[in-house]
């Protein structure tokens, strides 16, 4: 028999960042030392109290179902959180999904029809034009790699790109794959365009807990950008919860009401016990949270000190854990040759809408940091 795929599916390709990962399992598997500077993921273990919190809600009971878009005691706890960032929203604008992705996938299929245009900031997150594909829309992408990956300065070429026709843009703040906070001028920038054109527009945050002496702002709580903003965060990433798979959007109250469909038809709610570790999350972890967060600044600067030593200006980014690395124009190819030779995994930049740059994760130790930019210049790949 042969089995004849739907056109939605064959748009795409599996996740690049997943794919390497995979690869370099694939290798440690066959005994091979991979210093694995691909995924991010927190190489913390989940705070005690919230992993403490998960197993308290699972003796008292609360393995069944949820309501579907969240437990009331997560949702109130996601709103004062909200609220701390400048954002005004009741419970009913919020659902919890099981992971930050599948709030984006919500997102994207309960906004976009076919030829519908959305708009990328390159480098940008390798899954936001999978699930741009999928929804039947089109793309449009303003490169910003050549101003150290920051908004501001490209702001005019943003200009240039959206119009009426764009559906909606997407603002990934600390940006994953460069680590970029972005200004409240370039925020600003974008209400401007966003009113002028009518466009909504999607505002990542999932890293937002993660930064450097900066204070990110979220684009939200810019004036003018409450009405026409969906926030987007989750749990994986600045509580090391990458497993428990929790994360949440905020938006209109019919936005809500129309992804819930889809919500209610695919997932049905986020996991009961991991829904109350998520309240604990949110209320008893700020020293964890500054602790790990310290712990990532460390090591953003001491990679970029050891890239410097050899030679190599990266750019820096204020937030998140990643450095984008420039490579050779066929960056594909280097980082293929990097895990092959050096066995040191990274993701290219193509990936994200940048050719020339490799990302690396420094959510790893400094020892395995140490390990793989050594490695990387052994077999000259520096």
């Amino acid at each position: 028999m042969t089995m004849d795929f739907a056109s939605r599916v064959q748009r795409v390709e599996p996740s690049a960042t997943l794919a390497i990962s995979n690869l370099a399992a694939e290798l440690e598997a066959d005994g091979v030392d991979v210093v694995d500077l691909s995924v991010g993921e927190p190489d913390f273990d989940t705070p005690q109290n919230i992993k403490d919190a998960g197993e308290a809600a699972m003796e008292a009971g609360h393995t069944g179902y949820t309501s579907s878009n969240g437990i009331p005691e997560l949702k109130e706890a996601i709103a004062a959180k909200l609220d701390d960032d400048g954002l005004d929203h009741t419970t009913d604008e919020i659902i919890v999904t099981p992971g930050g992705k599948q709030a984006l996938f919500e997102i994207f299929m309960s906004l976009i029809d076919d030829g519908d245009e959305v708009c990328l900031l390159d480098p940008a997150w390798v899954s936001y034009e999978a699930m741009v594909k999928m929804a039947g829309g089109s793309l449009s992408r303003v490169d910003l790699s050549p101003h150290d990956f920051q908004l501001e300065p490209a702001l005019d070429a943003l200009g240039e790109t959206v119009s009426d026709d764009t559906e909606l843009l997407v603002v990934n703040s600390p940006s994953n794959p460069t680590g970029a906070v972005y200004s409240d001028a370039a925020l600003e920038g974008v209400r401007d365009l966003a009113v002028e054109h009518d466009i909504t527009v999607i505002s990542d945050e999932i890293y937002k807990e993660i930064t450097y002496g900066v204070e990110p702002t979220s684009l939200g709580a810019i004036d003018g950008m409450a009405d026409r903003t969906i926030t987007l965060n989750g749990f994986s990433k600045a509580y090391a919860m990458t497993g428990w798979r929790l994360g949440y959007f905020a938006g209109p109250e019919e936005l809500v009401s129309q992804a819930g469909k889809l919500h209610s038809h695919s997932v049905s709610c986020a996991v009961n016990f991991v829904q109350h570790a998520g309240v604990e999350a949110l209320e008893n972890t700020d020293e964890a949270v500054v602790e790990m967060r310290d712990a990532f600044e460390e090591r953003r600067d001491m990679l970029a000190d050891l890239f410097a030593d050899h030679g190599v200006d990266v750019p820096v980014g204020d937030g998140a854990f990643y450095m984008m690395l420039p490579v050779d124009d066929d960056d594909q190819a280097w980082c293929e040759g990097a895990i092959e030779d050096a066995h040191v995994a990274t993701v290219p930049g193509s990936a994200f809408g940048t050719p020339g740059y490799a990302r690396l994760s420094y959510a790893a130790s400094k020892e395995r940091l140490q390990e793989g930019v050594e490695r990387l210049a052994e077999h000259g790949y520096l």
